[in-house]
């Protein structure tokens, strides 16, 4: 398959300047570093040229390493949607390991995209035979290449004594790349250091993130905790999907429960949380069944949310790599989107002259302006996926003939392996589950509820 049909099934028209310049670079050079904006379309410029050369390959294959489960799961989906022939398994952390061997055994995947702990586990075990790796990608790299993650990256590594490519983005830089990176391998020029980036070719887009399409906004609270005045500008944009950003797992809960009780529909997301968990606040905060999601930092790196209005920064961020992930959740693919900062009494921002301040006035605001519009779509769970023989189609039919809804009723359905969630509109949902209640889908009894 060319590429040209490969877009075609993505559903895009041309590749950008990025994305030629990387596939053009990938087939010169065989240690290549992409620095880009977020949004601009990293993973397809590396999958397209990746499909590109396996698809004419008998043997070898790739690991793909990245920092979260969302983003193997991502990775994996935008690989399978381009049709080209080429099978990936995603391995991560939070379900069973067994499984994802099973797996491995029976696909024999050409590709391997998971996190760094449980790609480790999988190769100590020998799940994964690191002797045919031969394309190793190392996505958000400075955030895998952070100590917290440097031990199980540089054992990754090591057991993969054939790598001929090296692949390493991001949308910043890291000052250093540890000598593991640079392990023996067939590449034949390695050096006896791994100081900056000498022996990769590094293509560099970080400026051409026009700011022009980021409008910065402060806003100061009166007060050191700063829920009220997060309120009062969730209030003020109403109808629109924004992300806020904590630094803290405990402070995600804490807001969450906050505009819970002011019946703001949000999504909590952090790392503590269980993977359904997780996979439920996403699915619900992508699909518009939420306008809210309160996230740390985790969210800020590899989702590709459509149509984000809005980034808060409820806390301030840590970096000035972490406000630009943060601000990469918008303006995406060349839209346009608002950034907001909250300061409290005593906190400053270094840039904050490059921020348009805004005031909100509580004394200003009627009642009924003091709430955030409901969405109009709230999300129903529905206990059987893709391992049941249940696809989109089966699910939208479902809720058409069994659920008595129109198709205009209906909005996004994502469809997992033992799940599925589809959007229906807010005023029907209770009608519809009692009409679906002990009625089976594909000949299957199964759960039908509200997802929360």
């Amino acid at each position: 398959m060319n590429q040209q049909e490969i877009l075609n099934h993505l559903g895009i028209d041309m590749l950008n300047a990025m994305q030629q310049e990387c596939i053009s670079a990938w087939r010169s050079s065989h240690k290549l570093v992409l620095l880009a904006p977020t949004g601009s379309g990293k993973t397809l410029a590396y999958l397209l040229p990746l499909a590109e050369e396996l698809g004419r390959r008998t043997e070898g294959r790739a690991l793909v390493i990245v920092p979260s489960r969302e983003l193997a799961q991502q990775t994996a989906a935008v690989l399978k949607q381009m049709s080209c022939g080429i099978q990936a398994v995603p391995c991560y952390g939070g379900r069973p390991a067994m499984d994802e061997h099973r797996l491995l055994s029976q696909v024999t995947p050409q590709v391997v995209v998971g996190t760094p702990g449980r790609l480790a586990d999988h190769l100590r075990k020998g799940n994964i035979q690191g002797e045919t790796i031969d394309i190793i990608i190392i996505d958000e790299f400075d955030k895998c290449l952070e100590l917290g993650f440097r031990e199980e990256m540089s054992e990754i590594i090591t057991m993969l004594p054939n790598i001929r490519r090296r692949f390493l983005l991001s949308a910043t830089d890291s000052d250093q790349i540890p000598t593991f990176a640079y392990a023996e391998g067939k590449d034949d020029n390695r050096g006896d250091d791994a100081r900056g980036h000498e022996r990769f070719v590094k293509l560099d887009f970080t400026d051409s993130q026009s700011d022009e399409r980021l409008h910065l906004h402060l806003v100061h609270s009166p007060e050191k905790d700063k829920l009220q005045t997060l309120l009062q500008l969730l209030c003020r944009l109403g109808d629109t999907q924004s992300m806020v950003f904590v630094n803290y797992r405990e402070s995600v809960e804490r807001v969450a429960s906050f505009l819970r009780k002011n019946r703001v529909e949000v999504s909590a997301f952090h790392g503590g949380m269980e993977q359904r968990d997780r996979e439920r606040a996403l699915y619900r905060f992508m699909n518009g069944s939420s306008n809210v999601m309160v996230s740390t930092d985790l969210a800020a790196r590899g989702l590709d949310i459509a149509n984000v209005n809005h980034i808060i920064h409820y806390h301030l961020p840590q970096n000035a790599e972490a406000q630009t992930h943060r601000n990469g959740r918008t303006a995406r693919w060349n839209q346009e989107g608002d950034v907001w900062l909250i300061l409290g009494p005593n906190e400053s921002h270094e840039d904050a002259g490059k921020w348009k301040e805004e005031h909100l006035q509580l004394a200003e605001m009627s009642p009924e302006q003091m709430a955030v519009p409901r969405p109009k779509w709230t999300t129903i769970y529905i206990g059987k996926g893709k391992k049941d023989k249940v696809n989109r189609v089966d699910v939208v039919g479902f809720l058409i003939k069994s659920g008595g809804l129109q198709r205009d009723e209906i909005g996004r359905v994502d469809v997992g392996d033992h799940f599925a969630y589809a959007a229906v509109t807010r005023e029907r949902v209770r009608e519809v589950l009692h009409r679906v209640r002990g009625l089976k889908i594909k000949g299957l009894h199964t759960i039908f509820e509200e997802a929360r």
